[in-house]
């Protein structure tokens, strides 16, 4: 132990002996567990004995490897964070109001919602879409809805998300043709699709085709968008779901970036170099309660990526080492009851989000336990964003907590976890044989059963759940969909396929078949199948002719 460091550690074990003993003496501590929101414990006080490694390897400058304290320079002295709030029900024509309205209000990218029948593969008027058109987002069924949703919306200057899995290239080419139309060049197109399967299998469940050909289509995608759209993100890699369905903040991260090495080894098996595609991987991360820790989370993200985009894919240009991150609030966060406190929460979140370093972010509405986010509700959340931006200061110096000893004491912490969990997942043989052996569902399944025990047996406080009740009636308005929504899109339907060539339709088809059973890029054949007005569901029928569907084993 150097000098110094031995008269640090002397003058802790003072203060403790005198100083915080007289004190605990007159003042005892809380009865509560001193825990992160993950179950990680917290310590009393952190110092300078707590950090490990040097400033320049662990920490660095911003902009410079390994980017712990930002990919920018000057982050959000030179450009704030794109204000990009999720939105999407009913019909397209209801969706695209919502957009200029949000736009509007000063909202900065779009990001679009589908509902589940879009997120399955399924027509509106199909048999398996009955009673959930809508619901949870926008129903895209065809080329003709994609235009009519982004009616007006200028896609040469606009980015766009797109919250989109198992379909992701079919309505990834329907975005790429409707910009056709608008005179707006595929190379022009900057934006996301989340495209992220394998967190299909660990946590959302919104898989259709088996993991191998699964893969398959997201690579197409990353080829094809590495040679034509050059501003495009072709897949924005997920945690955001991973968190929602339980698992902790070392796991959203550690599952994450392993599902991003996955895509990259994927890339790399096609034959393509890692510096034309690395620098378009983005990750979209969930920002829960827990304020600090949170901030470390996104901190050792970019340090972990960095590391081994560097070290071990042998990436060679800077922006191939860059972690890109969208945030989106903590809906697992929000509570039915007493919902005006969730502007509380989503405040607290998002904060922390920008704190951690954020490039875009979504702040949920304060009435999403309940519906879809009313006019009023999301304007609310934007301006969340907004007083964020302007009037907190946290915008004009670069990572503000940066060098703070509980908060680089968390990030080594994160960053040991996320290493444990790298080793555990490769001794089963890799990420997807992980998935079959049910590694990472029963992870998720056991973190959110003991968070879940912790709120029930009080040991954790959620107010409003478990403390500090109220017995009141609701009082902010919810959003009201188009009755007749359900109506208008079936016959719009109906008129796609009359007025459609379907001679031209069924020869794209058939087309698509035979790129599917080979191993030519699907893309272009996707892409003239959606010109020819080819609907959604015919496409992904063709997909699960050739490639099968998948059923989760059953893990005891």
């Amino acid at each position: 132990m150097e000098p110094d460091e031995l008269e640090l550690k002397q003058a802790r074990e003072r203060w403790a002996d005198t100083t915080l003993q007289r004190s605990l003496e007159r003042y005892p501590e809380r009865a509560d567990r001193f825990i992160t929101t993950s179950g990680e414990p917290v310590r009393r006080l952190y110092t300078p004995l707590d950090i490990t490694g040097d400033y320049s390897k662990a920490l660095g400058f911003p902009g410079e490897y390994p980017f712990t304290r930002g990919i920018h320079p000057t982050m959000y002295r030179g450009r704030l964070w794109t204000m990009r709030m999720f939105a999407g029900f009913g019909t397209a024509e209801e969706t695209n109001r919502r957009f200029k309205y949000l736009l509007e209000q000063g909202q900065t990218g779009l990001s679009v919602a589908f509902d589940l029948p879009t997120l399955y593969g399924y027509d509106s008027d199909a048999p398996e879409a009955e009673g959930e058109f809508g619901k949870c987002g926008v129903a895209v069924s065809s080329l003709r809805d994609m235009e009519l949703l982004l009616d007006g919306i200028p896609l040469g200057e606009v980015t766009t998300s797109m919250t989109i899995n198992s379909p992701a290239a079919i309505i990834w080419a329907m975005y790429i043709v409707a910009a056709e139309r608008q005179g707006v060049p595929m190379h022009r197109l900057g934006g996301t699709i989340q495209n992220d399967i394998l967190k299909e299998y660990i946590a959302q469940k919104e898989y259709i085709f088996p993991p191998e050909p699964s893969m398959r289509l997201v690579t197409d995608t990353i080829e094809f968008g590495s040679r034509e759209l050059p501003r495009w993100n072709t897949v924005s890699i997920s945690g955001y779901h991973i968190r929602e369905a339980g698992s902790t903040a070392a796991q959203e991260l550690a599952f994450t970036l392993a599902d991003g090495m996955e895509y990259v080894r994927w890339a790399l098996d096609r034959g393509l170099d890692v510096d034309a595609f690395a620098p378009r991987l983005s990750f979209f991360f969930n920002c829960h309660n827990d304020f600090l820790e949170e901030i470390a989370k996104f901190r050792a993200s970019r340090r972990i990526w960095a590391r081994e985009m560097r070290e071990t894919f042998g990436a060679e240009e800077e922006r191939s080492w860059w972690m890109r991150f969208h945030t989106q609030t903590a809906g697992c966060s929000l509570t039915a009851q007493q919902p005006e406190i969730n502007v509380v929460r989503v405040a607290i979140q998002a904060l922390a989000a920008v704190l951690g370093g954020t490039q875009s972010l979504h702040t949920n509405s304060m009435d999403e336990a309940l519906a879809l986010p009313s006019e009023q509700a999301v304007t609310v959340a934007l301006r969340t964003q907004q007083i964020i931006a302007h009037e907190s200061g946290v915008s004009n110096t670069v990572d503000p907590l940066g060098g703070s000893y509980a908060v680089e004491a968390l990030t080594d912490r994160m960053e040991e976890l996320v290493y444990d969990y790298f080793e555990r997942i490769e001794a089963r043989g890799g990420v997807i044989p992980a998935i079959e052996r049910g590694f990472f569902q029963q992870e998720i399944a056991d973190a959110a059963y003991r968070y879940q025990r912790e709120v029930d047996e009080q040991k954790r406080v959620v107010v409003g759940i478990n403390a500090y009740q109220e017995d009141e009636p609701l009082r902010i308005p919810l959003l009201r969909m188009d009755p007749a929504g359900y109506e208008t899109q079936c016959a719009r339907l109906k008129q796609v396929r009359d007025d459609r060539d379907s001679g031209a339709v069924g020869q794209a088809l058939d087309r698509l078949r035979i790129a599917a059973q080979g191993t030519e890029n699907t893309m272009p054949y996707i892409l003239d199948a959606v010109r020819a007005y080819a609907t959604l569901q015919e496409m992904m029928d063709v997909l699960r002719e050739v490639f099968g569907l998948y059923r989760e084993p059953t893990i005891i």
